[in-house]
C-alpha cells in the first residue's frame, strides 16, 4: 500500500461532505431557480436596450450571460455531487462554472471601472466608453478565460482515491496549482482596486452638490451612498470568503498540507464558499435594480403590466452621461 503525506492511497476517498451534502444541493437548487428566473428577465431587458451607446450596456449583458450560464451548471453539480459520474462530463462542467464565475468577476470590475471614470475622470469618458471599446474588452476576457482554463481539460490524473467523485477534493499537477495560486492573487488585485474605485466614488458623490434648495438633498445623497455601497458589500461577500480558503486548499490538492483531518476541514470550507460566490448571480440583478435607474423602470413596467410603456423606455437612447449615479 503507497503511501501519500497522510493519507492513503487505496480505493476509497477518505474525505467527505458530511452533513453539508444536503445542505449544499438544497443550496444549489434555490440558486438555480432563482438566479435563472432573474437572470433571464435580464437578458431580456438587455435584448430590449441593443441599440443603446452605453458601454456599460455591453459589460451588463455579459455579466448576465455569465451569471445565467454559471446557473445552468447547478443542476448537473448537484446530481452528481460527490458521486462517480462520467469523467469528461464532470470535468468540462466543472471549468465552465469556474469560466462564468470568473467572467462574473472580471465584467463586475469592468462595470467599476466604468462608473469610476465616468464620475471621477469624465474627461476620458468619450474616448475609453465607446462600445467598440467596450465589446473588445468583453470578447478578451471570454478568450482569455476560456484559454487559460485549457490546461484543466487535459489533466486527467487519476492518483486521489477522490478523484473519480465529480465535484469533489481532487489531487492538481504542480502547472494546475500555480494556475490557481496566480488566480487568487489576480483577484486580490482586482478586488483592492475594485474597493479603490468605490472609495473614491463614495467620497466624490459625499461632496456632490444634489440641489442646494431641495430640502431632501442630503437624504438623497445618502440613499445614492447606499445603493452605492452595496455593490463593494455584494462583492465582498461573495467573492472574497472562496478566495480566502483558497490558497490553503490548493495547498492541500498538491499534498504540501497533507494530514486528512487538514484537507477534510479544508473541503468542507471550499464547498460552503463555493456555494456562496455562486449567490451572486442572483445578486446580480438587484445591483441593476438599484443602480440602474432604466433597468428599474423597466422591472416596475413589467410589474405592473405597462408592456408598451416598457418598450417604449428602452426605445430611447440614452447617453453615457445620463446620470452619475447610476452602474
Amino acid at each position: 500500500m503507497l503511501q501519500e503525506g497522510n493519507l492513503t492511497t487505496n480505493e476509497s476517498c477518505q474525505i467527505h461532505d458530511g452533513k453539508i451534502l444536503s445542505f449544499l444541493s438544497i443550496g444549489y437548487i434555490v440558486i438555480f431557480c432563482i438566479g435563472l428566473l432573474c437572470n433571464t428577465v435580464t437578458i431580456y431587458i438587455f435584448f430590449l436596450r441593443r441599440h443603446t451607446d452605453s458601454s456599460m450596456a455591453v459589460y451588463m449583458r455579459h455579466l448576465a450571460l455569465a451569471d445565467t450560464l454559471l446557473v445552468l451548471c447547478l443542476p448537473l453539480r448537484v446530481y452528481y455531487h460527490n458521486k462517480e459520474g462520467p469523467f469528461y462530463l464532470c470535468k468540462v462542467v466543472g471549468v465552465f462554472f469556474y469560466i462564468n464565475m470568473y467572467a462574473s468577476i472580471l465584467f463586475l470590475s469592468l462595470i467599476s471601472l466604468d462608473r469610476y471614470l465616468k464620475i471621477i475622470k469624465p474627461v476620458w469618458v468619450i474616448h475609453i466608453q465607446k462600445t467598440r471599446w467596450s465589446q473588445m474588452a468583453s470578447y478578451t476576457i471570454w478568450v482569455a478565460l476560456i484559454s487559460g482554463t485549457s490546461p484543466f481539460f487535459t489533466n486527467n490524473n487519476l492518483k486521489h482515491p477522490c478523484d473519480k467523485f465529480c465535484f469533489h477534493f481532487h489531487s492538481n499537477s504542480t502547472l494546475g496549482g500555480a494556475i490557481n495560486l496566480t488566480t487568487v492573487v489576480l483577484f486580490l488585485v482586482f478586488y483592492l482596486a475594485f474597493l479603490c474605485f468605490y472609495v473614491k466614488i463614495t467620497n466624490k458623490l459625499r461632496t456632490m452638490s444634489m440641489g442646494n434648495d431641495d430640502p431632501n438633498a442630503q437624504s438623497r445623497k445618502k440613499r445614492v451612498i447606499m445603493k452605492t455601497i452595496s455593490v463593494p458589500a455584494i462583492f465582498t461577500l461573495c467573492f472574497l470568503p472562496y478566495h480566502a480558503v483558497r490558497i490553503p486548499y490548493v495547498l492541500a490538492q498538491l499534498d504540501v498540507i497533507g494530514d486528512l483531518q487538514s484537507q477534510q476541514l479544508l473541503h468542507i470550507l471550499n464547498e460552503s464558499t463555493l456555494l456562496l460566490s455562486s449567490v451572486n448571480s442572483c445578486l446580480d440583478p438587484i445591483i441593476y435594480y438599484l443602480l440602474s435607474t432604466a433597468y428599474r423602470k423597466t422591472i416596475l413596467c413589467a410589474i405592473q403590466g405597462k408592456f408598451k410603456s416598457m418598450y417604449a423606455l428602452n426605445r430611447r437612447r440614452i447617453s453615457i452621461n445620463h446620470s452619475l449615479t447610476e452602474i
